[in-house]
């Protein structure tokens, strides 16, 4: 756990840290802060013990120091009672109480932390059960003070999770940011700005397929605070070298480039750039970095290097970071081949009306590298062919299809073996008439053995019928799959 040694060190202070805004958990905090509780009555009606009612009641002040003296005196027993008025107390109001004396125990002292380590040691229990069961509570502030303190419990704490507990707490977390209209979502962010700052935390949050969820949130709709908590999650992920080379495979830049040209709040640039840079600074594999690069390049996020240039920031980190990202990404452009930029944007699923897709030069000197790394240029193809929603991906991916069974002599059997035979033809009766026109052509390139002699064929039938579009009657066309 040398990485929760040094973690402060590894990943530095952002401002907003410091300042965070305000959330819907913290201002309900200090209303039930100011409440009173009948710890008596507990005591008479014996939901509680004398020995911990005595505890509760000269712990519940506000006075600082009768706290510390109170813990110092005896800290086996704050974790003993707090935990015994949250298992034998059934009022959501009392539970709030107790939560947030938790949580205040912890934020004024983070070595408090192990006295609920230690407790649970010496009575050989885990010390998760009693909070990850209050997960399951309807109240939703008792479900979100619980999962704030399991946070401060899991990164300031010498114990670290066990993995069941681990991936039902992070499984836990990602729900919530799924949930529509969740006014907790800051809370929730809180957690994971937290959690995802310790190595093996970040490992198992995506093995619960963590990083999709935040991307998909992301591209919602969500304001500007919960867009800088979740962007703030995927900085401190790619500050693992291993993290960073696969964080473009789940689209990352994609979507932090059209939220970047989106955005007006400083605090989302900077962190985004932040994000950006450790893309290609943190990545062991070069080459990896250099994708990243072109992809960058590819969502036109140079542009927009370009107009925030002309800006000026108070963070001198965001200058800064824009000069390193258009250094590297101007440098990337000049290395670019056509076979890089042609892969990058369709590994973007971005696709568009580039040259590189018209050039017959670049069909016949590349058609065969589509075959690379298990097809996986074409297997991106088909699957677009199937899920995207847009009228132009739709059709350059018809395009590009037919292109390359023109090209490559196997191209046609290919296709087939991959589906992209029967997607194709689905399009041909699509409601745009480019993607109908475009999976035509596709399909006569995939139904004709020769597309070359058919192609001259028909230009000389055109010329011999003065322009005519079609052969003569009687014609030879040639013979089909």
């Amino acid at each position: 756990m040398a990485d929760r040694a040094n973690i402060n060190q590894i990943i530095p202070a952002l401002p907003e840290e410091k300042h965070a805004a305000t959330s819907v958990l913290q201002q309900q905090v200090a209303d039930i802060r100011s409440q009173k509780i009948n710890w008596q009555s507990y005591n008479q009606s014996q939901m509680i013990s004398q020995e911990d009612y005595d505890f509760i009641v000269g712990f519940d002040t506000s006075d600082p120091a009768v706290k510390d003296a109170k813990l110092k005196q005896n800290p086996g027993q704050a974790a003993k009672t707090f935990l015994n008025l949250l298992s034998h107390i059934s009022k959501d109001q009392t539970i709030q109480y107790i939560l947030v004396m938790i949580d205040d125990m912890l934020q004024e002292d983070r070595t408090r932390v192990e006295i609920f380590r230690e407790h649970a040691s010496r009575k050989r229990e885990s010390v998760w059960s009693p909070f990850l069961s209050l997960l399951n509570r309807q109240d939703r502030f008792i479900m979100n003070m619980t999962s704030r303190i399991i946070a401060k419990l899991a990164c300031w704490s010498h114990a670290q999770m066990e993995e069941a507990d681990l991936n039902f707490y992070l499984t836990w977390l990602k729900d919530q940011l799924k949930l529509s209209n969740n006014e907790y979502i800051q809370s929730v962010a809180r957690c994971l700005q937290m959690m995802l700052r310790v190595d093996v935390y970040r490992f198992a949050f995506i093995s619960v397929d963590g990083i999709s969820t935040l991307l998909s949130v992301l591209s919602g709709r969500v304001n500007f605070q919960v867009q800088y908590q979740l962007i703030f999650c995927l900085w401190v992920l790619t500050f693992n070298p291993l993290l960073a080379e696969k964080m473009n495979k789940f689209n990352v830049i994609p979507i932090l480039a059209d939220i970047l040209s989106d955005s007006v709040k400083e605090k989302v640039t900077r962190i985004i750039l932040a994000v950006f840079r450790n893309l290609i600074e943190k990545v062991g594999d070069r080459q990896v970095a250099k994708e990243h690069c072109i992809a960058m390049v590819q969502c036109k996020v140079l542009k927009q290097l370009s107009i925030l240039s002309q800006r000026k920031f108070d963070d001198e980190d965001i200058t800064e970071d824009i000069e390193f990202l258009n250094d590297k990404l101007q440098a990337s452009v000049q290395d670019l081949s056509s076979f890089d930029e042609y892969s990058t944007q369709v590994k973007s699923g971005r696709l568009e009306w580039s040259p590189v897709h018209k050039s017959s030069k670049f069909w016949r000197e590349n058609a065969s590298r589509l075959n690379e790394k298990n097809y996986e240029l074409l297997r991106i193809l088909v699957h677009l062919l199937e899920t995207s929603k847009d009228p132009l991906v739709l059709s350059v991916a018809s395009f590009d299809i037919g292109e390359y069974v023109r090209h490559y002599p196997r191209g046609k059997h290919v296709i087939e073996q991959l589906g992209g035979k029967q997607r194709v033809m689905q399009l041909l009766s699509h409601e745009d008439p480019n993607v109908r026109y475009e999976a035509l052509i596709a399909v006569q390139k995939l139904m004709v053995h020769n597309w070359e002699y058919l192609g001259k064929q028909l230009e000389k039938e055109q010329t011999g019928t003065g322009g005519t579009s079609g052969p003569k009657p009687g014609a030879q066309v040639p013979a089909k799959a």
